[in-house]
């Protein structure tokens, strides 16, 4: 799967995780860094210092929050590390008037499926400690400028995070579940969009796994509401489709049996003007 496709499903699932705190959030997804194309995959900012975040992977916040999504097959290098770190000063630098962002207020996160381990092993030379704050959430420690988090999706807290842990090639089928049952909760339209933008995605990279659970009813069901607009869509796109098949075959029987035109054709069965060239280019 095209790697892009994977952060607006990544973004959707960490607006998810920290719905409990929507009103106190705000969420910019690529976040120019500048005039020039420089984006963060997206910005979270607390509208007030005290909010308590009640999602774990928000619980490290302050004020300006960058995350950086590491979708199935991108590095997590020492230098993409420092890269993120860099993105934090940059943002810093860009304030309306000295010092307008207080640095003291800015954190990096990193969100990846696996275990960084060769990063890790470069942080324990360079003076940086890991620390396993919550599972799968890695706070580094020391000297990085900005409070720093690395997120492995794979190994968070099963009850708590099927979201994002089903933001890969090898989603287990009880996060997917998991994901399904605690998504068919959602009433408002804002989480709803959330929830459909992670299905898309995490249904296309595990379509084996999506195609066994639409043989369990309760499954079934479930995928049918949450997704309901996305099947009502490939429904009315599959119509137009066969309805295009039917009447290009009847045009084309009319002009072959009857000698017609294929303008006299599309008169005959009723062809709009604004369709005639599609046909006529078919043909």
């Amino acid at each position: 799967m095209d790697k892009k496709q994977w952060h607006p499903a990544f973004c959707g699932a960490t607006e998810w995780e920290l719905k409990d705190n929507k009103d106190d959030l705000i969420f910019d997804r690529e976040h120019n860094l500048s005039k020039k194309p420089l984006q963060v995959d997206m910005l979270v900012i607390k509208k007030e210092s005290d909010a308590d975040i009640k999602n774990e992977i928000g619980k490290i916040f302050r004020k300006h929050n960058i995350i950086e999504f590491k979708g199935e097959g991108d590095s997590l290098s020492i230098d993409d590390f420092y890269k993120g770190i860099g993105y934090g000063c940059i943002y810093k630098s860009l304030g309306k008037h000295v010092n307008e962002i207080d640095g003291n207020e800015i954190t990096i996160t990193f969100i990846r499926h696996t275990y960084p381990r060769e990063l890790f092993g470069v942080f324990s030379n360079t003076g940086l400690e890991v620390d396993e704050k919550y599972h799968g959430i890695y706070y580094i420690n020391g000297e990085t400028l900005f409070p720093a988090q690395i997120i492995v999706t794979a190994d968070l807290d099963k009850s708590k995070h099927p979201s994002l842990r089903i933001l890969t090639n090898n989603a287990d089928e009880e996060d997917i579940r998991r994901f399904l049952t605690e998504a068919r909760l959602a009433t408002e339209q804002g989480d709803l969009h959330n929830i459909d933008a992670v299905l898309q995605v995490s249904a296309s990279a595990n379509d084996s796994t999506y195609r066994r659970l639409r043989g369990d009813d309760k499954m079934c069901e479930a995928l049918r509401e949450l997704m309901k607009d996305e099947i009502e869509k490939d429904v009315a796109e599959g119509r137009l489709k066969e309805n295009r098949e039917t009447n290009l075959t009847a045009i084309k029987n009319l002009m072959k049996n009857l000698k017609w035109s294929a303008e006299q054709a599309m008169d005959a069965i009723g062809i709009s003007p604004d369709a005639r060239s599609m046909y006529m280019n078919m043909l």
